[in-house]
């Protein structure tokens, strides 16, 4: 397992899912004239590939259940556009993170990590990376804050790239990986929260057919053959993502884990769920 690109992940998740964490990102979404938080997800994360259809976002997203995206994609576009479903998601990113990381914005130390963490997030490869070409080629903003927030975004999609490459390569279909997390970490898939949701008959069906793959044992946690594989793809994964960190030197590196650590203790103590 790459031990930077996990230490890494470990630091800029915090930041990347402030629009899933923090009640700002929502209101600034709904103040477009959405009523609903799922139709604030697709239309804020789906809006850097700009108006494709239904089966696209399925497909770079991989893990909703068939059907899911088309109840938003793309009627969310008939409520705003791609430009102002951005421009919202980062105003209102911008505003938690300033009211969870307070005076910390405003140090020299913060703008010095902000330009390390922005100069990795745009030094990697964009080939075979959808997600995180779509957020390459939205205009980089002025605002050191909204740097920081897009930054940790661009980040976070060229890991999620990676993370489906890898699942992939193992032959773990989307929902399977749900499943596959929940009982990693002690959790029956049946209270996950990604699938809780779905239909019993359709979540007792991607259980049963990993159980005939021998990812489940017969007592309904992980087999060994299951969390060797689940191992297999988080290291590929932090392999895959560990490319933008590369361009850093190790003094630069060190700097800017110093910085984000108090940082992401901040943001995840403000993160309830």
């Amino acid at each position: 397992m790459n031990a930077t690109a996990r230490r890494m992940f470990e630091l800029v998740e915090p930041i990347g899912v402030i629009p899933y964490a923090a009640d700002e990102p929502n209101e600034a979404m709904f103040a477009l004239g959405f009523t609903n938080y799922w139709d604030t997800y697709f239309a804020g994360r789906a809006a850097p590939l700009g108006l494709v259809p239904a089966q696209v976002v399925d497909a770079l997203f991989y893990n909703f259940a068939p059907g899911e995206v088309a109840r938003h994609i793309p009627q969310v576009w008939d409520t705003t556009t791609p430009e102002a479903a951005i421009a919202a998601r980062q105003r209102g990113c911008v505003r938690a993170l300033r009211r969870i990381l307070a005076d910390h914005v405003d140090s020299p130390a913060f703008a010095r990590a902000t330009e390390l963490l922005l100069r990795a997030a745009t030094s990697a490869p964009v080939e075979g990376r959808p997600m995180y070409a779509a957020l390459r080629a939205i205009p980089i903003p002025a605002d050191t804050v909204a740097r920081l927030f897009h930054a940790a975004s661009m980040l976070r999609e060229h890991r999620g790239d990676g993370h489906i490459a890898a699942l992939m390569i193992e032959g773990v279909g989307g929902l399977e990986a749900h499943v596959l997390h929940a009982l990693d970490v002690g959790m029956p898939a049946q209270k996950f929260g990604r699938i809780h949701h779905l239909p019993p008959a359709q979540l007792t069906a991607v259980i049963d057919g990993m159980r005939d793959r021998d990812l489940i044992a017969a007592d309904g946690w992980l087999s060994d053959t299951g969390r060797a594989i689940k191992q297999r793809v988080e290291a590929l994964t932090d392999d895959l993502a560990a490319k933008p960190y590369e361009s850093l030197q190790p003094d630069e590196l060190d700097e800017l884990v110093t910085t984000l650590e108090p940082l992401a203790k901040l943001l995840l103590a403000d993160q309830d769920w």
